[in-house]
C-alpha cells in the first residue's frame, strides 16, 4: 500500500521540484516528548515533503505568474500550500491531513518537529551535538541542523502528509545517509550552522549534486517583506 501511495505522490510532486518519504508515525513519537507527539496510531502511514533546489523554478516562478493577484503572504509558503492540498485530489477515497511547517500549535510550539520527521523518514541526516563526542562548546546552546546526502543544506523541508486510514505496520525504516561522518566535519558543520549561517557555508559541508541559483539564494538573503517586488509582484498584492 505504501508503494502505491509513494508512486502517486512522486508523480504529483516529483515535477515540481518536491521530494517525499515514507515513514510511520510511530517512529517519530518514539523519539519525542509527549508534547511533540503526532496524534494518531504508531503505525499510520506518513510522508515528510523537502523542496529541492529545482522547486523554485518548477514550482515557485510558475506559480507566482499564474497566482500573482492572489498572493498575499509569504510565495514560498503559498506554492507549498497550493502544491500539498492540490495533492489531496489523488486521494479521492482517503483523508489526507496536511500540516505545513510553518504552522504553531496555541501553546506557540510548532505543529511537527521538521528535522525529526525528515530523520526518521530517512530523509536527511539530523545532525546533533549529540552526534560530538568531544564537545567544544560548554554552555552555549548548539541547534542541529539536518543535511541531505545529494543536495546538502541545499533543501527545505516543508511539510507532511498524513494518511489516518492507512496502517503500515509492515513497513520498514531506512536510516538516513550519515553523509558528514567525521567528527571535525560534525565540528565545522555545527559550528558554521549555529554562528556563521549567514553566509550558507554549512550548507556546501559537502560535496552537493546541485544547490540553489544565484536568483533563488538572493531571493531567500532577502528580508520577507521585500521578496515581492523581487519577484515582479506589487505591494498591493500584499
Amino acid at each position: 500500500m505504501e508503494g502505491r501511495v509513494a508512486e502517486r505522490l512522486r508523480g504529483a510532486l516529483g515535477p515540481f521540484g518536491f521530494e517525499v518519504h515514507a515513514f510511520k508515525v510511530g517512529w517519530y513519537n518514539a523519539v519525542l516528548q509527549p508534547g511533540f507527539h503526532l496524534p494518531y496510531p504508531s503505525d499510520t502511514l506518513a510522508f515528510v515533503v523537502l523542496s529541492t533546489p529545482s522547486m523554485f523554478d518548477k514550482a515557485l516562478k510558475p506559480f507566482v505568474n499564474k497566482e500573482r493577484l492572489r498572493i498575499i503572504r509569504d510565495p514560498v509558503d503559498q506554492c507549498v500550500s497550493h502544491h500539498l492540498t492540490h495533492v489531496k485530489e489523488k486521494f479521492p477515497d482517503q483523508k489526507v491531513d496536511v500540516i505545513f511547517d510553518y504552522e504553531i500549535l496555541p501553546s506557540r510550539k510548532p505543529k511537527f518537529l521538521a528535522q525529526t520527521a525528515a530523520h526518521v523518514a530517512g530523509a536527511a541526516y539530523y545532525y546533533q551535538r549529540k552526534d560530538v563526542k568531544l564537545d567544544p562548546w560548554g554552555q552555549k546552546k548548539i541547534y542541529g541542523v539536518c543535511i541531505h546526502p545529494k543536495y546538502g543544506g541545499w533543501f527545505a523541508i516543508r511539510g507532511l502528509l498524513l494518511f489516518p486510514g492507512i496502517q503500515v505496520p509492515f513497513l520498514e525504516q531506512s536510516a538516513p545517509v550519515d553523509c558528514v561522518s567525521t567528527e571535525e566535519k560534525r565540528i565545522e558543520l555545527l559550528e558554521q550552522f549555529n554562528f556563521h549561517w549567514q553566509d550558507g557555508r554549512y550548507r556546501d559541508i559537502i560535496e552537493v549534486k546541485e544547490r540553489y541559483s544565484e536568483e533563488q539564494k538572493a531571493y531567500f538573503a532577502t528580508p520577507p517583506a521585500e521578496r515581492f517586488r523581487l519577484l515582479g509582484l506589487t505591494q498591493e498584492a500584499q
